[in-house]
């Protein structure tokens, strides 16, 4: 049987208003509780989907809090949209939270879906794939230590080079299944991430998934045994909190039968399971925490 994947939590987004003392004492928690890493979302803004208006804090500033009152975890975003920022400012956040972090950054990208992000905080949203291109070939090159020209379609450097230079690079998480995402992206990145609704929240689900992965790697001339998997997993606590929505086809995991789905994840080839609770507290971490042991 496969070893049971590495275990990380997802922290509030907009499930409800948390206050930064709170996101202390939950990211405390999973590091007490033996949880590997830590994840905060990336958006700016929701709106427009039924539920009243709501947003998140900034996600890279919450990362370089948490990367000062934690010593053990790896934290990331889940994930980075790369169309939120000029391409080497992003490259340059994330190298200065991976040494604030002691190199424990996980950086997870995608291209971006909520339009309100875009739309309220005056970013394009047209283009996606093709931005995220230039992007990532831009992060990627600067973050492997390389000064970097580009004159691109959407974006342009001269000469950028990271100084102070970082100790390494952070480990890099791809968070779509997009074909253009993953063209640019499987023949660099370290993980593959997938989110709970994209594979029905089954194991099963999650495997048929990952194999559409390897026939992208292969397309890329990746070998498929060389990218960690990583899933977003929803576990729901009795009685719950309402803080996610019930959705169609997708079944929460009970955190009683938690230790066996994370078998079956690994069985599917799961390299790292990231729980996604309701609700999301310090006491469902400690919890889940004692439950797995």
């Amino acid at each position: 049987m496969p070893r049971r994947p590495r275990l990380g939590v997802q922290l509030p987004e907009v499930e409800r208003e948390v206050r930064w003392p709170e996101y202390v004492a939950m990211a405390l928690a999973a590091e007490d509780a033996g949880f590997d890493s830590v994840w905060v979302g990336d958006h700016y803004l929701y709106r427009g989907d039924g539920r009243p208006e709501r947003g998140p804090w900034e996600a890279w500033t919450l990362l370089a809090g948490l990367a000062t009152v934690t010593t053990r975890v790896r934290l990331g975003p889940l994930v980075a949209c790369l169309n939120f920022h000029p391409p080497a400012v992003l490259a340059k956040i994330a190298a200065t939270v991976d040494v604030v972090s002691g190199g424990r950054l996980v950086l997870g990208m995608g291209a971006g879906w909520n339009r309100t992000d875009f739309d309220a905080f005056g970013i394009p949203f047209d283009h996606r794939a093709s931005r995220f291109e230039e992007s990532f070939e831009i992060v990627r090159r600067l973050l492997d230590g390389e000064r970097v020209t580009f004159a691109g379609r959407w974006h342009s450097t001269r000469d950028a080079v990271l100084l102070p230079k970082p100790a390494g690079r952070p480990t890099l998480m791809v968070g779509s299944t997009g074909p253009r995402v993953l063209a640019a992206t499987l023949p660099h990145v370290d993980v593959w991430n997938t989110w709970y609704d994209l594979f029905a929240n089954t194991p099963d689900g999650f495997a048929r998934e990952s194999r559409t992965i390897d026939d992208a790697c292969e397309r890329a001339g990746r070998d498929p045994a060389t990218l960690e998997r990583s899933a977003c997993v929803l576990v729901r606590f009795p009685g719950g909190a309402g803080e996610r929505p019930d959705e169609p086809g997708i079944e929460p995991v009970d955190p009683s039968d938690l230790t066996a789905a994370l078998d079956a994840f690994a069985e599917g080839g799961a390299d790292e399971v990231i729980l996604v609770c309701d609700p999301i507290t310090e006491g469902s971490i400690r919890t889940l925490g004692a439950a797995l042991g």
